[in-house]
């Protein structure tokens, strides 16, 4: 079986995976601009916000923007999942709902 050479990264969100994936990466240029050590990861997350607004139907990722989003995303449904597991029930409720969107973006767009 061969590797495929070239790789599309183009991708196509809908409204509400489009307003979460710009939300997640808001979230996470306030967290991580004041340290200098994530300047590449800020500088990614950045150019997936402007492609976002310019248009959420079709976006070309680079494979850099692409692996640290996916990354991201992983590490943040991971977090969500340990949090679910020892949360009670108001904190499961509010959760759940964001960790299976994370989950959905993942499975669904992002599957390699």
């Amino acid at each position: 079986m061969s590797k495929k050479l070239f790789k599309n990264y183009t991708y196509e969100f809908d409204k509400n995976e489009a307003k979460i994936i710009s939300n997640f990466c808001k979230q996470a240029i306030k967290q991580m601009e004041d340290n200098s050590d994530f300047y590449k990861d800020v500088r990614a997350f950045e150019s997936i916000m402007n492609k976002l607004d310019e248009n959420p139907l079709e976006v070309k990722l680079t494979k850099d923007e692409k692996t640290r989003l996916v990354h991201q995303l992983t590490q943040n449904r991971d977090h969500l999942k340990k949090t679910l597991d020892k949360s009670g029930f108001i904190k499961k409720w509010f959760y759940k709902t964001l960790y299976t969107q994370y989950n959905n973006i993942l499975t669904d767009k992002f599957n390699d």
